[in-house]
């Protein structure tokens, strides 16, 4: 029997609807009749809840950092050897854009990092919150970088400056996927990752 969607839902299903659609394609093209389409939401209700394709883009891009902060945690975790908490973050990222390509056909790369991109200079609210998430997960990157200093498993005095450093790489690495079409230079930057590091893999028997 086919249900309608309380109001209750709506919310969330335009949230994943404009992540899916504008990820897939791109902020430009994703036009709000189209949200409304695959959320099965009534203009009405978009507009019930947000004022503008912008303010659901931001909205939708937070909503998408809270589902993932749990597995973020435990990636990271401070129990995790800190080379092996990027290991596995880079592993896990590989598996998803591979699991979403079966879905979709194509690499996505990041949504942040193509949205952020195509429309930055564009839409300050939008350009805010994408900066603000990527400043959160650089947080687990340096403080990974942080740990393995300490512990002696690399040299970086300054964690900060060398997160930045992989952080930047890895999203060029990302968009050179996404263009080409190709997971290879994904499924293999763990190992770029840990010579920028100057460092061995984790799991790698000593």
């Amino acid at each position: 029997m086919f249900s309608v969607p309380r109001v209750s839902d709506m919310k969330e299903r335009l949230t994943d609807a404009a992540t899916d659609l504008i990820w897939e394609n791109s902020y430009g093209s994703t036009s709000v009749d189209a949200i409304c389409e695959r959320a099965g939401a009534k203009k009405g209700s978009f507009y019930y809840f947000f004022k503008s394709k912008s303010e659901l883009t931001a909205a939708a891009l937070e909503a998408d950092w809270n589902k993932k902060r749990a597995e973020m945690d435990a990636i990271f975790s401070p129990t995790v050897p800190p080379l092996e908490r990027i290991e596995r973050y880079l592993d896990f990222v590989y598996e998803s854009l591979a699991e979403r390509q079966k879905q979709c056909g194509s690499i996505l790369g990041c949504p942040m990092l193509s949205i952020g991109t195509e429309i930055s200079t564009q839409d300050q609210v939008v350009r805010d919150t994408v900066n603000r998430i990527l400043e959160r997960k650089m947080k687990y990157f340096v403080s990974a970088i942080r740990d393995a200093h300490a512990q002696g498993l690399i040299v970086a005095p300054d964690p900060e400056a060398k997160a930045n450093a992989l952080f930047a790489c890895y999203h060029g690495t990302l968009a050179h996927a996404r263009i080409k079409n190709c997971l290879e230079s994904v499924k293999t930057f763990k190992h770029v990752a840990l010579d920028m590091l100057g460092a061995k893999s984790a799991a790698a028997p000593a």
